[in-house]
C-alpha cells in the first residue's frame, strides 16, 4: 500500500521526525517465528507449498517477496519493543498483523508481528505482564487464540461487532461496538475501560494496535470516528503508557479511507501525539 512510504515522507517533510528517528529492520529469524507459529505452517511459506485455499484465506497469492515483507514486519516489531523498553515508546509504520494464527493466517495477515514481539520480550527482557490494546475496527482473532493460554499476556479488543471476522475468537476482554459509533460514546467507553484495564493488568508492556479503519470515511470500517476523534482514542492509550512509565509499542494497523490524505493525517497523528509525550 502506498501509505507505507507516503506516511515517513509526511511525517519528515512537516519535521515531526527526522530521519533519524527511523529504522530498517532485518528479517525475523526462523528461531524467533518457530517461537510463535508452526514449523510446518512456516514451512509452507517459505518454500511456496501453502495450498489454494489457505491462500485465499489469507487473501494474498503467494510470492517469496511477500513473506520476506511479513518477516520484515515481524523483526520490525520486535525491534520496536526493545527500543520502547529503553526509551519508552517506539512505532511501526506497518505491523499489526493480528489475524495470523499459530498454524494459518487469514485477512491479508501471515506471521502475527505482536505475538513474535511479545514473546522476545517475555523470554528475553524480564517482562511478565503484557497488556494488548487492539483498537482497529476488526476483532484481533489471531492474536486473541494466541495468547490465550498465556496468563502473561492480556488481550484486550474494542471493535466492529458485526465487522470482519464475522467468526471471533475470545480476548481476555472484548468490547463489540454496534455500527457508527461516534467520538463521544467511543472514547467515554475507551477511556472507562482503560482506567479499569491499567489498574487490573498492571502492565509492564503495552502493545497498541492503532488501526485507522475506526474512521467515519473507511471504507470498510462502518463506524462513525473524526479525525479528531480518532487522535483522542491515540491520546487516551498513549497518555497512560507515558503518565505510568509502561514501555509502549504501537502497530499501524488497518486503514481504508478512499482519499489516501485522510488516512495519512490519522496515522501521523498517532506520531505527533507520540511526539508531544515522548520528545
Amino acid at each position: 500500500m502506498s501509505k507505507y512510504s507516503l506516511l515517513p515522507q509526511q511525517l519528515l517533510y512537516e519535521g515531526t521526525l527526522t530521519k533519524e528517528n527511523f529504522f530498517a529492520p532485518d528479517l525475523a529469524s526462523e528461531t524467533q517465528i518457530l517461537r510463535t507459529h508452526c514449523p510446518d505452517y512456516f514451512q509452507s511459506l517459505l518454500d511456496g507449498s501453502i495450498d489454494g485455499k489457505a491462500q485465499r484465506k489469507i487473501g494474498f497469492p503467494w510470492s517469496a517477496q511477500l513473506i520476506e515483507r511479513e518477516r520484515t514486519i515481524g523483526q520490525g516489531t520486535i525491534d520496536n519493543t526493545l527500543f520502547a523498553i529503553e526509551y519508552g515508546c517506539s512505532l511501526n509504520i506497518a505491523g499489526g498483523t493480528h489475524h495470523a494464527f499459530y498454524d494459518r493466517g487469514e485477512g491479508f495477515c501471515m506471521l502475527n508481528d505482536i505475538m513474535l514481539a511479545a514473546h522476545h520480550a517475555l523470554d528475553h527482557s524480564g517482562i511478565t505482564r503484557i497488556l494488548v490494546v487492539d483498537l482497529d475496527v476488526h476483532q484481533g482473532n489471531g492474536t486473541a487464540a494466541m495468547a490465550a493460554d498465556d496468563s502473561r499476556i492480556f488481550t484486550f479488543s474494542m471493535h466492529g461487532e458485526k465487522n470482519y471476522p464475522y467468526l471471533k475468537e475470545s480476548s481476555d476482554l472484548d468490547l463489540p461496538l454496534p455500527d457508527y459509533i461516534e467520538d463521544k460514546t467511543y472514547l467515554r467507553l475507551l477511556n472507562e475501560t482503560l482506567d479499569e484495564l491499567f489498574e487490573k493488568v498492571q502492565p509492564e508492556l503495552v502493545f497498541f494496535q492503532s488501526g485507522v479503519d475506526v474512521l467515519e470515511s473507511d471504507k470498510l470500517g462502518r463506524m462513525g470516528l473524526t479525525l479528531h476523534g480518532c487522535k483522542d482514542r491515540d491520546i487516551a492509550v498513549i497518555s497512560r503508557c507515558y503518565d505510568r512509565a509502561i514501555p509502549l509499542v504501537i502497530n499501524m494497523g488497518g486503514g481504508y479511507s478512499p482519499d489516501i490524505k485522510t488516512i495519512i493525517e490519522a496515522h501521523a497523528n498517532t506520531f505527533r501525539v507520540c511526539m508531544n509525550y515522548y520528545q
